[in-house]
């Protein structure tokens, strides 16, 4: 199957495709999208971190002046929002930006969360138990990583029901040209967001709490836009992806039942699972990027203007770098695995991830020992941002 992220079967099973481009075509043009495809870990990497690239190119052109067109008047909401966050700026922009937020997500800090990150797991594990299973991602997966960035922003529990619906239509902006319908909810989803946390930061700068909020509304150099771009940034990453590896890494576990029968015989291999699942099932399959000056990847030369396609997913399955890169391994010992990214745009709450996935997985293996599929899942239509709609389990 050739690359097609609009194919259903494509978004199942992407690898297949992936394989054929890292052999014959490293560097191709994608013309439905107008992006160079990128998909050899090497390559990957390299184009992470090279500065002639950048997730924005507003801080050395215009649009016209890139050869890209105006954005529609109703999209402003969600540019407003995303540009103020640190991933979609450059330094010196980022570098402010990070060094600010990167305060409350120091290793010592991340480590002191995960005593409460172990008690929500096992309370929602707990539940999930004892009404004798359902659907994983709605009832495990997602609420966790919810709760725990929330109760770091200090979103008061009554309005945290409305976190998870936000974030998922503000990122149905980031799938492969959008449809107009998608552009208008995330668009309203920004709106949303943005009034909530503002009113928010206004009320916690007045009355400061122990929480991320209050932390960054007593920041003097922080403007409001850049505070609410920094707490929807921090939600949306902060679980998207956790919520997705969780999923795609039961189904992988389900698929590969020797591994399951592995990982549930020996615990201390939580650890290097984890990494395992991200890398074979990448929950972000494509990271964009634009070229600000004139490169050549492979003799392909790529001028100033283009937009590069990072095929996370196929980097992670280079023969040339992992062994035997179709086998589930949770024991793998040697895995540079990609799915954090690379260089200044490397994530900065992949330590509180890891946290998260190691004590929701620990809490299922110890509670739920005979934890069982009871159909086949289906995945959602996106590719960039890539999960499953539900995972149907029994406890047994």
């Amino acid at each position: 199957m050739r690359f097609d992220p609009w194919n259903p079967d494509f978004v199942a099973y992407p690898y297949g495709a992936y394989a054929e481009l890292r052999s014959d075509a490293p560097v191709s043009y994608f013309e439905p999208t107008g992006q160079w495809l990128i998909s050899r870990h090497a390559d990957v990497n390299a184009l992470l971190r090279d500065r002639r690239l950048g997730r924005s190119y507003l801080h050395v052109a215009t649009h016209e002046e890139f050869g890209r067109p105006e954005e529609p008047a109703f999209q402003e909401p969600f540019w407003r929002v995303t540009r103020a966050g640190m991933l979609d700026v450059e330094p010196p922009v980022h570098t402010r930006l990070r060094r600010l937020v990167s305060k409350a997500f120091t290793p010592r800090m991340v480590e002191s969360l995960r005593p409460r990150v172990r008690a929500i797991a096992e309370g929602l594990v707990g539940a999930f138990v004892e009404k004798g299973g359902g659907d994983l991602i709605a009832e495990v997966a997602e609420p966790l990583p919810v709760t725990v960035i929330a109760e770091m922003l200090g979103v008061p529990e009554a309005d945290r029901h409305l976190l998870r619906p936000w974030s998922a239509d503000i990122c149905r902006m980031y799938e492969l040209n959008p449809s107009l319908e998608s552009q208008h909810v995330a668009a309203k989803a920004a709106t949303e967001f943005a009034a909530y946390l503002a009113d928010l930061a206004r009320e916690r700068a007045v009355r400061p709490g122990d929480d991320l909020i209050s932390a960054l509304a007593a920041i003097e150099e922080l403007t409001e836009d850049e505070l609410i771009g920094t707490c929807v940034l921090l939600l949306n990453a902060g679980h998207e992806a956790t919520v997705n590896v969780t999923g795609n890494g039961w189904w992988s576990l389900f698929r590969n039942p020797a591994e399951l029968v592995r990982l549930r015989e020996d615990r201390s291999l939580l650890p290097t699972a984890v990494e395992e699942l991200m890398r074979w099932d990448t929950p972000l399959q494509m990271f964009e990027r634009w070229v600000l000056e004139d490169i050549e990847v492979h003799g392909v030369e790529i001028p100033r203007g283009a937009e590069v396609a990072l095929l996370f997913g196929s980097a992670n399955r280079d023969e040339a770098v992992f062994a035997d890169p179709d086998r589930l391994d949770v024991g793998r010992p040697d895995n540079p695995h990609i799915s954090f990214g690379a260089g200044i745009h490397f994530c900065l709450g992949a330590p509180l991830a890891r946290i998260e996935l190691i004590e929701s997985f620990g809490a299922l293996l110890e509670r739920a020992p005979k934890l069982e599929l009871t159909g086949e899942p289906e995945w959602k239509p996106g590719y960039v941002i890539r999960g499953l709609k539900s995972l149907d389990l029994t406890t047994g």
